[in-house]
Parts: structure tokens; sequence; C-alpha cells
């Protein structure tokens, strides 16, 4: 308890603590609570130095800056070959290869998320979240672990779906 009293801000908690729980041994008293910040802490440099190690400066930007590639430049844009498209980072399976169609958008498009069962997407590697930072509002499709591309609307039948992905977060 004392551990988590130490975390909140001082103006929300003035606590009277047992003088074993605070310090000094034998006289009840007040302590202000001292900021001992985030309770899950991590090296952010040194999470950003692995992703570094891993991928290029192009997969780097668009993984973990929000970059997008160029369309029509990517090498997975034309691909036909048969198999499953995986995450470039943690090699989390993605997309399978019979789900990939032609939306000539420039990015490789996909209408359906590997493990997913129609809209059901609990077992996909994959999840979804709001992206503003374009002025209009889209849907980001991420990794479970780490950024692949965009999801939209106009997809194909029977999903409706075009999952639109940059080439450089595949393998």
């Amino acid at each position: 308890m004392a551990r988590l009293l130490r975390g909140l801000p001082e103006r929300l908690v003035k606590v009277r603590l047992p003088p074993m729980v605070l310090g000094t041994p034998g006289a009840a008293h007040t302590d202000r609570v001292k900021d001992v910040g985030s309770l899950t802490r991590y090296d952010e440099t040194a999470v950003t130095t692995d992703w570094q190690k891993k991928l290029t400066p192009e997969q780097f930007y668009i993984m973990r800056e929000k970059g997008t590639e160029q369309p029509f430049t990517g090498i997975y844009l034309n691909n036909r070959d048969p198999g499953m498209y995986h995450c470039v980072y943690c090699n989390a399976p993605l997309f399978r290869s019979e789900k990939k169609y032609n939306s000539g958008t420039g990015w490789p498009s996909f209408s359906e998320a590997f493990g997913a069962c129609g809209t059901d997407e609990c077992n996909a590697n994959i999840l979804r979240h709001p992206d503003t930072s374009l002025g209009s509002t889209s849907t980001e499709v991420i990794c479970k672990q780490c950024d692949v591309g965009h999801v939209f609307d106009d997809g194909p039948r029977p999903s409706g779906q075009r999952f639109c992905i940059n080439s450089v977060s595949l393998t």
C-alpha cells in the first residue's frame, strides 16, 4: 500500500501512515509523498535501439515513425507467389497470399487478416487503431507488436475490407 501511495502526486495523497511504513521508527507522523514515477519502467532508448538493429532505416521509418512507402514501389505489390506474409520484425503471420488482390492503390492489399474468421479478428495477429494523422479518420492496422499499414471498408466481398500494407513491413 505504501508503494502505491508513494506513486501518487502529493496533492492527491496526504495520509497518516504507521511509522514503520514511511520511515522514522517510533514516531507517528505525516510524510510527504515522494513521486517514484511509473510502476512499469522500461528504457525507451533501449527499445528503439533494438528496433534500429533489426530493421533497415526505411523499415524503421515506416514501422516505428509512422511513415509510408511510396505507392507502386513495394517489393510485394505485384508478388503472386503462394504462401504467408509475416511481420518483418517479429515474424508473426499476418496475411495469406490467397487473400491478396490488386486494389490499384499502389500498396499490397489483402481482403482478410490471417486468423480472422469473418469480422472476428481475436485470433489474428493484427490490431486496429484510429488514425487522424492526415486530417481525416482512417484505421491503422498494426501487428500485435509492430506497425504495418491501414485498413479501409472498400475491399472485395465477402469481407469488404482492404488491408493496405507497406511492403517493407512484410516478409
